[in-house]
């Protein structure tokens, strides 16, 4: 069943059934299908293919009309910012794991760890505060990493939406008065699209 659902979605074509002649009589035992090339860019699909970073952009880019192709700048960025907030993550958690281990150290032995010399002009309690500025920091990094993720599926989606939106050079808004029910004045606002 999920094989025939992820088939339905990311098969471009639709299933168009077409009425015969023999249906038209109301002889209803032949029904013809034919497959028809899907010609509306969805953003569904966009926001879908978003789930691999930059795939809902590469999508859009393919999809939009020549001379407005703009969508691959945004790639690099999308793993960039994936990238620094993964890495800061990780320098964060393996730092507060570092810090743990040399106060778990201090609280055993007694004394700094020699193993690491960085933290020894320290003292126990600015161990744990440097933990707890590192524990910040990591979950931070993380909520970051989610946030730049969901925003490269948010910008996919957003921008199939405009994939196929043409701004005519013929772009006009009137202002005019008008009554309204024979006895309220008003203001009638028109924007035509040519």
């Amino acid at each position: 069943m999920r094989l025939i659902l992820a088939l339905l979605l990311f098969t471009p074509f639709a299933i168009n059934a077409q009425e015969t002649d023999a249906e038209k009589s109301g002889d209803l035992d032949t029904l013809s299908v034919t497959l028809v090339k899907d010609s509306t860019h969805s953003p569904k699909k966009a926001a879908l293919l978003s789930l691999v970073p930059g795939g809902g952009q590469i999508y859009n880019h393919l999809a939009m009309p020549k001379g407005k192709k703009k969508a691959f700048w945004k790639i690099p960025i999308i793993y960039a910012g994936l990238g620094a907030t993964g890495y800061f993550a990780i320098q964060n958690h393996l730092t507060q794991k570092t810090l743990k281990s040399e106060y778990l150290f201090r609280v055993e032995k007694g004394y700094p760890n020699p193993d690491l010399p960085a933290y020894a002009a320290y003292d126990n309690q600015g161990v744990l505060t440097l933990f707890e500025n590192a524990r910040t920091n990591r979950d931070l990094m993380i909520f970051a990493f989610i946030a730049v993720y969901g925003l490269n599926i948010l910008d996919a989606h957003v921008e199939a939406h405009f994939v196929n939106f043409d701004v005519s050079k013929d772009l006009t808004l009137s202002l005019q008065p008008r009554m309204h029910d024979f006895k309220t004045p008003g203001l009638a606002l028109t924007l035509n699209f040519r």
